[in-house]
Order: C-alpha cells, then structure tokens, then sequence
C-alpha cells in the first residue's frame, strides 16, 4: 500500500513537471520612444572648457527632457580630471547618452575612449577610430631608457596606469562592453577602425550621418535599460559652444600659454626699457595675464610658475645690470626647469608642451634682453652730447689772458676759465679739460 502511494505521488509530480514550461516568459521590454533628440557636437581637446560645455549639455537635456543626447565627438585626448568629470555627469544621467565620432575621418583617442565606453550607445563614421588611451604625465620628456627600465623608474607612471586601466574596467563592465580591448586600449595603446570596433563590440553601430545613426538605433535595446529604441525622425536640437567657451578652449594649451608668457614678458621688458610706449607694457600684461589663467585651468605646478617667473626677473635684471649674460643664463635655466616641472598631474593625451615652442620662446626672449642689453651698454660708453658736460674736449680761444685765470670762448659762449698748463695769452686755442659747476679748466692745444 506504502508503495503505491509514493509511485502515485512520484506520477504526479512528473505529470506536474511535464506540463509546466521548462523556462519562465521573459517579461516584454518597455517601448522607449525617441521624439526630441539634443546633439552636442565636440572637436578638441578634452580641457576644463570641454568639460563645462559637456556638462551643460548634459544638464540641458535632463532639465528640457530631451529623449535622447548624441555627443558628436571628435578628440586626441586631454585631461583626466576634466574627462573624469563629463563621465559622472554621463552616469548620473536620466536622458540616455550617445556618443558619435562623427565626422568621417574623426577619432576618439584617449580620453575620448572613456568617453565612449560610458555613453549608452557608441557610434562610429565610416573611416574613424577609437583607442590609444595610455595616460601620460602632462609635460614629462620621454625617457631615453627602454619600456621596462622606465616603467622600473617610473612608479608614478605605473599608479596613473593602475587607475585608468581600474577605471576602464569599470565603466565598460557597468555598460557591459568589450572590457578586454578596453584595457588593451589602456594598457597597449590599441587603436581599431570603426569596422573593426563594430565586429569587436566596442561600437554598435556605424552611420554615415545622423539619419543612419536613427535609422540603426531604431528597434535596438538600450543597454542597460532594458527598453527598445523606436526611432521615428525626431526633433533634433544642436547646442553649440558659447564664445567664452571657445575662447577658453583654444587658450587651454600648454603651447599657447608657454607663447603668451613669452609674449608678456617681451612686452614687458619693451615697457621697462623704455617707459611711455604704452602699447608693449599693456599687450604684455595682458599676455601675462591670460598666461597665467591658462596655466590655472590645466592645474600647473606651482614651484614651475615660480621658476619661470623668476627667469623673467633675471632678464629684466640683465636689461639694468651688466652681468656679462650670466643672469641670461640663469633666467634660460630657470624657466626650462620651471617648464619641465610646470605639470604634475596625468594626461590622456592630445596636451604635451613642445619644445620646440619652448624652445623659440626662450630664444626670441634672450634675442629681445640681448637686443635691450646691447642698448644700454652702448649708451652707456657714448659721450655725453647735451648739457655742460658737453663741453668737455671742445675747442675754444682765450679772450683774455690766463694766469692762470680768465675768461675763454667756447661754442660762441664765453666762460670762466683756469688753465691747467701754465699761464695761456690772449687769442690762444685750448681745449676743454673739465667742467666744474660754472667754470671750466682749459689747456693749451
């Protein structure tokens, strides 16, 4: 009896197995439909000025309630603070992110690679690329040792490393991306075509423009979201860079601030040589100026600013002081070791200061304290030519006679004059000797 109730139980637990489905329906994903659509074209390094007209794109959208943001990017790279910076923005976003390297022959380097890989959609033109993101130190000279012995010498190199490829992996996991070509990128400085970055699954799609960029979203899943794009030609709205932010973009350089330093101190040194010109002390000051917010916005080291200053007083010194060009020489030390030391913080390439900018800066700089210099010293030796000092080796006839005192004619002035070679008749030639106040010694020519 025990034996047949547990077969029958068994018959109807299989009965119940048999007829319930062997895998549970996925539930519909939710329709997500793309009507308004804001796109922020980009081009340039990734600076603090990209990352406030990034940021207030992404702000734009969120507050408008736009369907979707498409970054239209094309950039060598730039600033690890300022790129970190757009990707919280992009992560914390509600309005779904697409980044576009558009136009054709447009790339997405370095920094532009997190970029990419934190934005919901990537889209590629044909004939771009993606990759090399190694970081580098802003500023840093290569090494003239191989890549093991300067990774050896080189710790700091290998944390900045550490954290950007930590970083990558993050962020591509969260977008549930290629994560392994992600850190090739980072660590090897892999680059691929946008045919290739389609078959890896870096990008998702490829588009000629924005009408085949809607035309292959249409009907795909939004990572990450669990919704389906439907895309019907929307409403697409550009914002463009404000002029400050343009004007900001092309100063946030090393190169240009390296010129417009240059560019102040020349003015400057003009201005001080030769007081009232005007013109030269205002453009160099302003020079300076914007030289100096520049090196702010790409957060220069402070000890590095002070050594090319202090280069700067050292040619200034020179234009006063004779020091045979020594302080020439300290002033070329002191700014190449200010420049060398000028950043400390990691760049995701595209920023570098060059020296050959670096150098034919200094070189206009010695040239133009060499010129000055050069000035004041021959000023220095001429003979005086105005005033009563002038006087001094003129010819003149006595008008009475010396002995040793008397009064003498010099340049059709007549003066008191005391000979210095003895007692001098009248209508005698003489010569100036010296200028004492009002009277002047004479000796006989």
């Amino acid at each position: 009896m025990f034996k047949k109730m547990i077969g029958s139980a068994v018959l109807v637990l299989a009965g119940a197995a048999l007829s319930s489905p062997v895998h549970a329906a996925k539930p519909p994903l939710k329709v997500y439909g793309i009507q308004t659509v804001l796109a922020a074209p980009y081009s340039g390094i990734i600076t603090p000025a990209a990352s406030e007209f990034l940021g207030n794109a992404i702000d734009k959208a969120n507050a408008e309630k736009f369907d979707l943001l498409v970054i239209q990017l094309d950039t060598p790279g730039g600033l690890d603070g300022s790129m970190r910076e757009i990707i919280k923005k992009m992560l914390s976003s509600r309005v779904p992110v697409a980044v576009y390297v558009y136009p054709q022959g447009a790339r997405a380097a370095s920094a532009g690679v997190f970029l990419a890989m934190a934005s919901d959609i990537v889209a590629m033109a044909p004939g771009t690329n993606i990759g090399a993101a190694h970081p580098v130190m802003l500023g840093s000279m290569p090494s003239i040792l191989g890549d093991k012995d300067a990774k050896a010498k080189d710790p700091m190199e290998a944390k900045v490393l550490n954290d950007a490829s930590a970083y990558m992996k993050s962020i591509t996991q969260q977008k549930k991306r290629n994560v392994e070509w992600a850190i090739k990128a980072v660590a090897k400085s892999d680059s691929i075509s946008a045919e290739e970055a389609l078959k890896a699954g870096v990008a998702d799609l490829i588009a000629a423009d924005m009408a085949g960029f809607f035309a292959g979203i249409n009907g795909r899943e939004l990572p990450g979201r669990g919704r389906i794009l439907v895309a019907t030609p929307p409403r697409v709205e550009t914002v463009s860079q404000t002029r400050r932010q343009r004007f900001l973009a092309a100063i946030s350089d090393p190169n240009i601030a390296m010129i417009l330093m240059g560019l102040g101190a020349a003015g400057l040194f003009i201005e001080l040589y030769n007081p009232g010109l005007i013109l030269p002390g205002v453009v160099g000051a302003v020079s300076m100026v914007i030289g100096f917010y520049s090196l702010q916005t790409l957060s220069a080291n402070f000890a590095g600013v002070l050594l090319i200053l202090l280069g700067f007083v050292f040619f200034i010194v020179e234009i006063k002081v004779l020091s045979y060009g020594l302080l020439t020489l300290g002033g070329v030390i002191s700014i190449i070791i200010g420049a060398l030391m000028l950043f400390n913080r990691p760049s995701l390439g595209g920023l570098s200061v060059s020296m050959h900018i670096l150098g034919s800066t200094l070189i206009t700089l010695v040239a133009i304290t060499a010129g000055l210099a050069w000035i004041v010293v021959k000023a220095q030796l001429r003979g005086v030519v105005t005033g009563i000092e002038s006087l001094v080796g003129k010819k003149g006839r006595t008008k009475s006679v010396l002995a040793p005192k008397g009064t003498v004619l010099v340049q059709g002035e007549l003066w008191e004059a005391e000979s210095v070679s003895g007692e001098l008749p009248a209508g005698a030639e003489v010569s100036v000797v010296s200028v004492q106040g009002f009277r002047i010694k004479v000796r006989g020519a």
